[in-house]
């Protein structure tokens, strides 16, 4: 097996993680994938000035990426930011893996990291949105040991951005871990 990185997106990889994002999401290849939203959005998920403009938004906000020697296999968004009683949550989003290297745990493996991320910076929970009609996504998530928490948001329907919907019924459900404190942490 080859020996994988993460580290942390700089701007010269942006477009990299932008086509791997749009292929994982609803690229060719992409539809036999978790992640795949092909039948429910049309269109771009993501462009290169989109995340500069994420990343440059706030200094907690970053993007994890794994590769092997010869490509970048996986990405996740990572962002820090307090909750609605104070609490610093970590949110995990756009988490994707190149859909010809989906199946050798590379999203979990990943995911991991990015609680680890929101852990070591003092987050008492990770928080996910997925798509509502997503049901065996919603179900890997919860076997990571995420609970949906009742709360849903809206999907921006209005901003092309995000692509074009194509059924009137998408929203996101909110997911939520605890995120035990580290070994040695008061």
């Amino acid at each position: 097996m080859t020996e994988l990185t993460i580290s942390i997106c700089s701007t010269k990889d942006l477009v990299e993680v932008a086509a791997l994002v749009n292929a994982a999401y609803r690229g060719e290849g992409g539809q036999a994938g978790w992640t795949s939203e092909i039948g429910m959005v049309h269109g771009q998920r993501i462009t290169c000035k989109a995340l500069k403009q994420d990343l440059a938004s706030s200094a907690d906000v970053s993007i994890l990426t794994m590769r092997d020697a010869k490509e970048l296999l996986a990405c996740v968004r990572v962002e820090l930011s307090n909750g609605a009683r104070g609490q610093l949550n970590c949110h995990i989003g756009m988490l994707a893996v190149r859909p010809s290297a989906q199946d050798r745990g590379l999203g979990r493996t990943l995911l991991h990291h990015a609680e680890t991320k929101g852990r070591v910076a003092g987050a008492r929970n990770s928080r996910i949105t997925v798509v509502s009609v997503r049901d065996s996504l919603i179900a890997w998530y919860e076997r990571q040991g995420y609970r949906r928490t009742g709360e849903t948001e809206r999907f921006p329907y209005e901003d092309a951005r995000f692509g074009t919907p194509m059924r009137p019924d998408l929203e996101f459900v909110v997911l939520e871990k605890t995120l035990a404190p580290q070994s040695g942490a008061q």
